[in-house]
């Protein structure tokens, strides 16, 4: 039987740190036993939300990505703080960028976007029993870069916004494909 090796790390240089990942440049023995250079994105992970306030509806957010020079409607999502649950930053990014609590967080899949270059890992969950903060209650605030606006959409009309190429943020399209 074939035995998969993994690569073997012959030299590691950090060449940039930043507040949402850092890069890379490592040399490596690939399990081919080739040498090789490779740079790598590191990302702790994040999490994508599929918020559903009944069976039929999601809801998305609309943001400008200064990346891309756009607004786009896409699914919630945001970054795991170091140690941090994937369930709970959910929940968390629920009330930060839906501004709605959840009642239910299940994950509904897990998918690296770009491993060719990065090991970010996307953990996607299903959002039910969403409800509006109650007397006192106050969700947490969105992060200061973020301008969102939300709207609740049919399932079918999202499904046919990424095939019209009006939903163009893969995490989205895949995500959509996940309910």
């Amino acid at each position: 039987m074939h035995q998969e090796l993994p690569a073997t790390v012959l030299q590691h240089e950090t060449i940039y740190e930043g507040r949402v990942f850092a890069i890379a440049r490592d040399r490596v023995r690939m399990p081919n036993g080739h040498e090789s250079a490779m740079e790598v994105v590191h990302h702790r992970g994040s999490v994508v939300l599929l918020p559903m306030p009944d069976p039929n509806h999601v809801i998305l957010v609309r943001q400008y990505r200064y990346p891309v020079d756009r607004w786009l409607w896409e699914l919630a999502a945001g970054c795991l703080e170091p140690g941090e649950d994937p369930a709970a930053a959910a929940a968390r990014e629920c009330e930060e960028e839906i501004g709605l609590f959840a009642g239910r967080v299940e994950q509904v899949g897990r998918f690296f976007p770009s491993p060719g270059y990065c090991d970010e890992l996307m953990n996607f969950f299903q959002v039910t029993g969403l409800r509006a903060p109650g007397p006192g209650e106050r969700p947490a605030p969105p992060d200061a870069d973020e301008d969102i606006r939300t709207r609740a959409f049919s399932l079918d009309e999202v499904r046919a916004m990424v095939l019209r190429g009006e939903i163009v943020d893969l995490k989205t399209a895949a995500g959509i494909t996940l309910i």
